[in-house]
């Protein structure tokens, strides 16, 4: 009788103790749910991002008698939206964010081998209601360096300033991860610091990932 009722009192202890563990899961994922819906219904434009970005350029004037053919790559940052110029009933929005990049471009066709340069821009947004999807356009520049090598028609210095703009679309694959392509214009020039300064103007299509940055 007493190993009867000693092995009862220890069913019984096991099974409080089972069931306080369950209770303590409950009261922390009831706890924790409201944290999760606010981040859940948190706007992907508002939150602070890093993405990754690669393309294809090619010379669309002749500004240089040299056939350049540029492959930039990103490592880009974006900022929450700044302001918004419109927001629809629906949940659709138009905002300004901003834009810092760091770029590095190789040349696969012209004199010089490389430019390691720093761009800034807004970004204008234009996002849909479900917020899965965003038409963007980008317009800023910046300053770097290149490996000028002294050609004809090439680049006359390797102080060099950069102008872009990119037009393009984005996807949310989820609340953290989005994809983007754009059509993107990138000129370099030195601001006439030597002469000649032919300057290059390319044209071509850039490819992104994006990931939040909580």
């Amino acid at each position: 009788m007493i190993m009867l009722a000693t092995g009862e009192a220890g069913a019984l202890g096991r099974r409080q103790g089972s069931g306080r563990r369950r209770e303590r899961c409950v009261i922390s994922a009831l706890l924790l749910l409201p944290l999760a819906l606010a981040h859940a219904a948190e706007h992907p434009a508002d939150q602070w991002e890093f993405g990754l970005e690669a393309g294809y350029l090619k010379k669309i004037r002749q500004n240089s008698p040299l056939d350049y053919r540029i492959a930039p790559a990103q490592l880009v940052w974006r900022s929450p939206a700044a302001f918004d110029i419109w927001k629809g009933e629906s949940g659709a929005r138009l905002l300004v964010r901003n834009r810092l990049a760091i770029v590095a471009e190789r040349f696969i066709r012209g004199p010089e081998d490389y430019y390691f340069a720093f761009a800034g821009a807004p970004a204008i947004e234009l996002w849909a209601p479900d917020r899965r999807a965003a038409l963007f356009y980008e317009i800023g520049g910046g300053v770097g360096l290149l490996n000028s090598k002294g050609v004809a028609g090439g680049q006359g210095q390797d102080l060099a300033f950069n102008w872009f703009t990119q037009l393009g679309v984005r996807r949310q694959l989820s609340a953290a991860t989005a994809v983007t392509a754009g059509v993107y214009f990138t000129h370099h020039s030195n601001r006439g610091m030597t002469n000649p300064n032919p300057g290059i103007d390319v044209l071509g299509l850039n490819f992104g990932v994006v990931w939040r940055l909580d």
